[in-house]
């Protein structure tokens, strides 16, 4: 039984903030072994991954089947981000430096691609995409010239364009993104988008209400270093955010990595409890605004209080997470490890 199914129920909502509610990873047979960050659900049957390897993978049938569709000739290409507006259509983020962050475009289902971006800053790597609607969205590389560098589109994905660095507050002098899961960087509604940064002494958030012409930036609890800070972010409505992170080099230590906003990311704070160990990605159930579930390396996390209390619900490995407005959610990572929540 899917958690979408037993949430539906009436009086459900209610009753999953106190019930302990017995949650599971349903594993899916990928036919890959490439590690999977990027990830895109459309809906409990069509859903997008990506990885390594030049890896796109697609199911239609809610993961019966998997059909690997990346563009040809990418082999050598690390996927890091997807973003799937149907079945057909979707859009895939390779990161690195110089020529190596790219993205592509299919309208077909991955029969076939068109390269619409290639970076041609050296200076520049491309760490996540994210799009408002059908046509707008945005790419983050780690900071050029002291700022983070923002690509925009404004016809789906169609072109790319480098956004006026003006609006964007200096970076700290080792500052810069991770790129995880696809989560450092997010949209909510029309205008709202969020960055995830770390790697110097402080993990701090960038805000946009302009579609990222101009932002703002806040200081969060997350630890930080070179392999600490945020690494996620979710936001289940303008005002109401998490941020997840940590130590990825110390995946077991859950110490300052999970914190909550009210505000759109101006202030935020600790919970009550916490993942106990560093987390990658974040997502909030679609239908109800108080269940949370949080993944890494060392398990899965749910929240039935809106991120002020968790219990891990499973141990094994995961990079991202994510949920389709029909309620259905899905988590990718190592080993080609594909899986939908379920109960019992």
């Amino acid at each position: 039984m899917t958690l979408t199914t037993v949430l539906a129920a009436p009086g459900a909502a209610t009753a999953a903030t106190r019930a302990n509610l017995d949650l599971r990873w349903e594993l899916k047979d990928t036919g890959t072994t490439a590690q999977l960050r990027g990830l895109s659900v459309v809906s409990r049957d069509v859903v997008w991954a990506s990885g390594r390897d030049g890896t796109v993978l697609r199911t239609t049938d809610g993961g019966r089947t998997f059909a690997s569709v990346g563009p040809e000739g990418t082999e050598n290409l690390d996927f890091r981000d997807v973003e799937a507006f149907d079945a057909d259509t979707a859009v895939v983020l390779s990161i690195g430096n110089g020529s190596d962050s790219r993205i592509y475009r299919t309208t077909d289902g991955g029969k076939t691609w068109d390269d619409v971006f290639v970076n041609d800053e050296q200076a520049a790597f491309y760490n996540c995409v994210s799009f408002f609607d059908r046509r707008h969205g945005l790419a983050v590389s780690d900071p050029v010239d002291g700022k983070f560098r923002l690509i925009e589109t404004r016809d789906g994905g169609r072109t790319w364009r480098v956004v006026p660095p003006d609006g964007m507050p200096p970076v700290l002098p080792n500052e810069y993104g991770f790129s995880a899961s696809g989560q450092c960087l997010i949209t909510a509604g029309r205008n709202d988008a969020w960055i995830a940064t770390g790697g110097d002494q402080e993990a701090r958030v960038f805000h946009s209400t302009d579609r990222g012409h101009t932002w703002t930036v806040s200081t969060t609890p997350l630890a930080s270093s070179e392999s600490a800070g945020v690494f996620a972010l979710a936001f289940r409505d303008r005002h109401a955010g998490v941020a997840v992170g940590g130590d990825y080099l110390d995946p077991a230590n859950g110490t300052d990595a999970l914190a909550l906003t009210r505000d759109g990311g101006k202030t935020w704070r600790v919970p009550h409890s916490a993942p106990q160990g560093y987390r990658s990605a974040v997502a909030y159930h679609p239908w109800f605004g108080n269940v949370v579930l949080a993944v890494g390396p060392t398990g899965s996390d749910v929240s039935l209080t809106g991120g002020l209390h968790w219990r891990q619900f499973d141990d094994g490995s995961f990079d991202t997470v994510e949920c389709a407005r029909d309620g259905a959610c899905w988590a990718s990572g190592p080993n080609g490890r594909v899986a939908r929540l379920a109960l019992g």
